[in-house]
């Protein structure tokens, strides 16, 4: 599958459409998205271990239209603005052992088989090779084109146990968690099972709640913000010889 499949998700669907303008969704997803997408940064820390440039390759894997740097390659299923190469996360075009450093950002929940797609990155990463993925906990179900899974903080690692793990942690916080979690509550209580009233309800509910998030600047340090976690982040390294 080289493009992306068509989404029969109405939420989906507007996400798309706005995709085409990435500094307008990089607001919308900063301001009234459920998540605070401030420890999205996270990817940074593998800038620690290996930089962009110098003969240095980085992936950004199921980047959608975000350029993370300059040095960093762009790969999506979709030909959205700002992705260099379109290809499928299941079969990378790359030869084995030939890639420096691997970034994917809320992309495993929505590919059917996880675990393939971690083999690949696994496969084409060079010895000693940065991985850097971040997935989702406690969401709602948000298909793009579809939604699969959901990570506890052991799942993460257990995901990655290909790779010798560097850190791991909360990536978006327990005030995520509740604002998506009253955004769909809320929705469903006064849209009466009306599908058309569910829709407008959580739009007005997502524009009215998502301050809430910013209690997360608070929490998310917490020791046990990771039982009710929206995101978990995960650093590792590629085994040589493995």
């Amino acid at each position: 599958m080289n493009s992306r499949e068509k989404s029969n998700d109405w939420l989906d669907s507007i996400k798309c459409h706005f995709k085409r303008y990435p500094e307008l969704y990089g607001v919308i997803i900063w301001t009234i998205s459920p998540v605070f997408v401030f420890r999205k940064d996270t990817y940074r820390k593998l800038l620690k271990y290996i930089r962009p440039g110098n003969n240095k390759t980085i992936l950004n894997i199921g980047s959608g239209p975000f350029k993370l740097e300059d040095d960093i390659i762009n790969i999506d299923i979709a030909a959205y603005e700002n992705v260099n190469i379109v290809a499928d996360a299941m079969y990378l075009p790359f030869r084995t052992n030939s890639i420096d450093a691997v970034i994917t950002i809320v992309v495993l929940e929505h590919v059917p088989e996880p675990e393939r797609v971690v083999d690949e990155m696994h496969r084409i990463l060079k010895p000693d090779g940065i991985i850097y993925t971040h997935v989702p906990f406690l969401q709602g179900y948000h298909a793009s084109p579809h939604d699969y899974s959901r990570w506890t903080a052991s799942g993460v690692v257990q995901l990655h146990r290909k790779f010798n793990t560097i850190e791991t942690g909360v990536g978006a916080g327990p005030s995520s968690s509740l604002v998506w979690i009253l955004t769909e509550w809320f929705s469903m209580v006064f849209s009466f099972r009306s599908v058309i009233l569910y829709r407008f309800f959580f739009i007005i509910f997502t524009i009215l709640l998502w301050p809430v998030k910013f209690f997360d600047l608070i929490l998310i340090g917490n020791p046990m913000a990771q039982n009710i976690a929206s995101t978990f982040y995960y650093l590792g390294k590629k085994v040589p010889n493995s």
